[in-house]
Order: C-alpha cells, then structure tokens, then sequence
C-alpha cells in the first residue's frame, strides 16, 4: 500500500456511496442515521472514518451484505471499480443463497385468494369476524 493510501480518511456514508451501494450519499447517511448499516458490528454515525479490512453489514432489499472494506475512496467510482473497494464474506453469500431459495421455494404460496370475494362471500366473511 502507498503512504497517499493510507492518508486517505473517508466518511462511513461516503465510502458507501463511493461503492455504489446507494445511490446518493444522503440516502447512505440515512440508512447510517437509521441503525440499518453496522460498522464492525455496532451502530455508527455516518461521519466514520472507515479504516482498512473493517467489517460493514449494509442492507441490500431483502437481504444483508457483510463486506470488508479493501479499499478506500471519496468519489463514486465505475462499477467494477468499484467492487474492487469491499470483497463480501463467504457466510454472507451463502445466507444470501439461502434467503433466495426460500424464497423460491414460497413464491407458489400466495396468501391472496385468486379473485376478489363476491357479495354473498363478504357477507359471509363479515358474519366469520363478527362472532
């Protein structure tokens, strides 16, 4: 690593923004504010430093990425770039796997009915909830 590399301090939301994981970085600093990003396994505030190997649980819709930070930068870089700042552990990716095979496995099991209820059916289902 270069003595410039080691200088280089950048905020926790910035970092987050920089690797693409949010779009705009007051979103990032909202989702730090919020609690939903962990630094190292506790709650921060999105003007964290981020330090080298750091470990970051981001959000991801219905999952969560574990990351380690591999590099450092302020600017919003090109996707692959930017891939090259974070490397995402092994049991992160298998949970992941997992969370998508479930649900997978649970999209055929609609809790919604097909059509909507007729009036007798509603009536019916109106006398159900009132006893």
């Amino acid at each position: 690593m270069s003595k410039q590399e080691n200088e280089v301090t950048v905020r926790l939301d910035k970092w987050l923004w920089a690797a693409r994981f949010f779009k705009t970085r007051s979103i990032a600093r909202d989702a730090v504010n919020s609690g939903k990003v962990q630094y190292n396994g506790q709650r921060a505030k999105p003007g964290k430093n981020v330090e080298l190997e750091a470990h970051i649980l981001i959000p991801q819709g219905y999952d969560q990425k574990l990351v380690k930070v591999l590099g450092l930068s302020e600017k919003r870089l090109s996707a692959p770039l930017a891939q090259e700042l974070y490397e995402e552990t092994a049991e992160s990716v298998e949970k992941r796997q997992e969370n998508i095979a479930a649900r997978k496995a649970n999209a055929f099991h609609s809790p919604r009915p097909e059509q909507k209820p007729d009036k007798k059916q509603r009536r019916e289902l109106i006398k159900l909830k009132s006893n």
